[in-house]
């Protein structure tokens, strides 16, 4: 039996691009919902599960960064920024609210489809029940390899898609250093120093959630000319 189709939402205010991505990502096999603007998106989400949100930036009233930044309060679900700013300080403003990649407008579609299929490879893969857990000790937090999770005592803690699929790149080279272009690499992202001081700011947010000090980080190390590290007790 196949697997069922991605479920996206695309988040715009424009009808007229709503409409020609629901179109669009249709033909391509995913099943798509819409919503017009940040209040429209929390109803909608009240109601229903997604694989992975398209989040406009620019819309009336309360926009896409500070939307991303309420929904990752509560959702793990990957979320692609489409923005026309193309500033680097903006972009970064939408990595650091918790956004797992962005896109800045015009657009082709089919490169919007390459993100999108490029975010959805980095969700963790269902575990078998009866699997025995590696489990990499972080002082009070602990890691599940198997199961891509990351605990504080009984407690879950929310890692977006592009924060497990750095734990997983990490944990398979545990004590070893990563380079920010390998890292760019495997989370399937063209290269650049724009990307490289993307996975930057991914690192930080990292940190804020397995180091007691993010500013001074004892288990995701970052090691001087090569990259980074992750070193679990």
């Amino acid at each position: 039996m196949s697997a069922p189709a991605p479920h996206l939402l695309i988040v715009d205010d424009d009808e007229r691009i709503r409409g020609l991505l629901r179109k669009f990502l249709a033909r391509q096999g995913f099943l798509v919902s819409v919503a017009r603007d940040a209040a429209h998106t929390r109803r909608v989400l009240g109601g229903l599960e997604f694989d992975l949100i398209v989040l406009d930036v620019m819309m009336p009233g309360e926009d896409g960064v500070a939307l991303t930044r309420e929904l990752r309060e509560t959702l793990t679900t990957p979320i692609l920024l489409l923005t026309a700013k193309g500033e680097t300080d903006d972009r970064i403003a939408g990595l650091e609210a918790g956004a797992d990649d962005y896109l800045s407008k015009p657009f082709e579609p089919k490169e919007l489809l390459l993100r999108i299929n490029a975010i959805l490879r980095r969700m963790p893969e269902p575990q078998p029940e009866n699997t025995t857990p590696k489990v990499l000790q972080l002082g009070p937090m602990r890691y599940d390899m198997e199961r891509a999770e990351l605990m504080r005592g009984e407690d879950v803690v929310r890692l977006t898609a592009t924060e497990t699929q750095l734990m997983r790149i990490f944990s398979g080279h545990l004590r070893q250093p990563v380079s920010r272009a390998k890292l760019v690499e495997d989370l399937g992202r063209d290269r650049g120093q724009a990307q490289e001081r993307a996975v930057d700011v991914q690192i930080t947010r990292l940190r804020r959630k397995i180091e007691a000090d993010p500013k001074q980080p004892r288990y995701l190390q970052t090691v001087r000319g090569e990259g980074y590290m992750l070193a679990p007790d």
